[in-house]
């Protein structure tokens, strides 16, 4: 869809699990960027079967399943709405008719460092109940040094690699996931399910070390030279085979690619269909950007809300404002973050990032708020939320505001800029200028 001039309607924002009609002074310049409109699969359940039996750069998985004796199949983790109900079943109905048991096949999520996710959040992320009646659905632990397999560490930059026994060990390993940007790795899904998804801590703390998130290659939407895509390549070649099933939604959550295959091969299919989409050019920078930070379930903390913080950065003018909206339902997120974010704020941007520059081992979660110093040194950063207690909006080191019309009329008075670049999907919308 692009970039497209407004009228004075309310444009509504992803928020929460509906949605925040914003509206902008009459004298605003307003440009709504989104994705170009993805084409939805009419019949979803048959595309999932021809993807499984018309594989990219593999055997179709009824062939693969044949003569193993274990499986382990790879989700997401609540934060992001993958459509697990859709394959997850097809997935475990072919590998039993090949012969794999059901008590040796497993499907773990792929957590990183996030909590667990468990009880009715568990059986909504699953989406199909026959799956936890038919076979093992567990968790990633990274703190829990037993359940890791250590393979040594990367030629190229020396990683520790450690990723889950439960996955290392299965005679079929199948990651399964979302392909939208990421902010870091270029694109999610894929070889990022693995590593970080069930990797260890001392992992997932290396990637996420100033030497990797200062990288300037290491941005959304870019893998030519990405320091983290490479690396996670590497460790998906130390693993041997892998494959996964890499699907695409729109913006109403419907599916509109599934494919399935060799993992990096698969990838890089899925990557190619939903890049025109995802990245839109704008004729501009803004003094203004509104964004969001996806609506249910990213925005369920503030953690995940600096996502959509990094993503539009291409297009805010220098000292410009850039505000979202976010749920922040869940509140914070991890105690290492509210921690990370109040070394932040005692310390200021420069000495806190000096700090970090220092250290081989990021501390947990420490590394999203690195990632925000990028917008607070690029403008001005308001966050509307409904869900932070008075000590959580002081620590989140940006303004807060009661109103987003509000806020935007306060803007294009500051910038003297009429022009306000609105983005309803957040982080899964990377604009860049033209």
């Amino acid at each position: 869809m692009g970039c497209g001039m407004t009228d004075s309607t309310p444009i509504d924002l992803l928020f929460g699990r509906g949605h925040l009609p914003v509206r902008a002074p009459e004298a605003a310049q307003v440009h709504v960027i989104r994705k170009a409109p993805l084409r939805i699969l009419a019949d979803p359940a048959r595309a999932v079967r021809e993807a499984l039996d018309h594989p990219v750069g593999s055997a179709p998985l009824s062939a693969l399943a044949r003569g193993r004796k274990s499986a382990c199949i790879l989700i997401c983790d609540i934060t992001r709405p993958v459509p697990n109900g859709l394959f997850l079943r097809p997935m475990i109905e072919d590998m039993l008719a090949a012969g794999i048991p059901a008590e040796n096949v497993t499907v773990l999520v792929a957590t990183g460092l996030h909590r667990p996710n468990e009880g009715a959040e568990l059986d909504e992320l699953v989406g199909d109940p026959w799956v936890r009646a038919h076979v093992r659905v567990e968790n990633h632990f990274a703190r829990n040094d037993a359940d890791h397999v250590d393979l040594g560490v990367t030629a190229t930059r020396g990683t520790p690699v450690l990723l889950d026994r439960r996955f290392v060990e299965a005679e079929l390993r199948i990651a399964t996931g979302l392909v939208e940007p990421h902010f870091m790795a270029g694109w999610s899904g894929g070889r990022k399910v693995v590593a970080p998804g069930v990797a260890h801590h001392t992992t997932i703390r290396t990637f996420h070390n100033a030497r990797f998130m200062e990288d300037p290659l290491a941005v959304q939407c870019n893998l030519i030279g990405n320091p983290l895509h490479e690396e996670q390549l590497e460790i998906i070649r130390m693993i041997g085979d892998v494959f996964a099933l890499n699907t695409v939604i729109d913006e109403a959550r419907d599916l509109a690619f599934v494919n399935f295959g060799e993992v990096i091969e698969s990838h890089l299919a899925a990557v190619a269909f939903v890049a025109g989409s995802a990245q839109v050019v704008a004729p501009r920078q803004y003094g203004t950007v509104v964004t969001s930070a996806a609506g249910y379930p990213l925005d369920k903390t503030y953690y995940q809300t600096v996502k959509g913080m990094v993503t539009p950065l291409d297009i805010l003018a220098p000292g410009g404002t850039l505000i979202i909206a976010s749920a922040c339902s869940e509140g914070f997120g991890s105690p290492h973050f509210r921690a990370s974010q109040e070394r932040l704020v005692a310390l200021g941007p420069e000495r806190f990032l000096a700090t970090l520059r220092a250290k081989a081992l990021a501390e947990i979660d420490e590394w999203q708020s690195e990632m925000q110093l990028k917008p607070m040194r690029a403008g001005r950063v308001q966050l509307y939320t409904t869900g932070l207690d008075a000590h959580e909006r002081r620590i989140t080191a940006v303004e807060m505001i009661d109103s987003v019309d509000a806020a935007i009329a306060a803007s294009i008075a500051r910038t003297g800029d009429p022009g306000v670049a609105v983005i309803p999907e957040g982080p899964y919308v990377v604009p860049v200028r033209g």
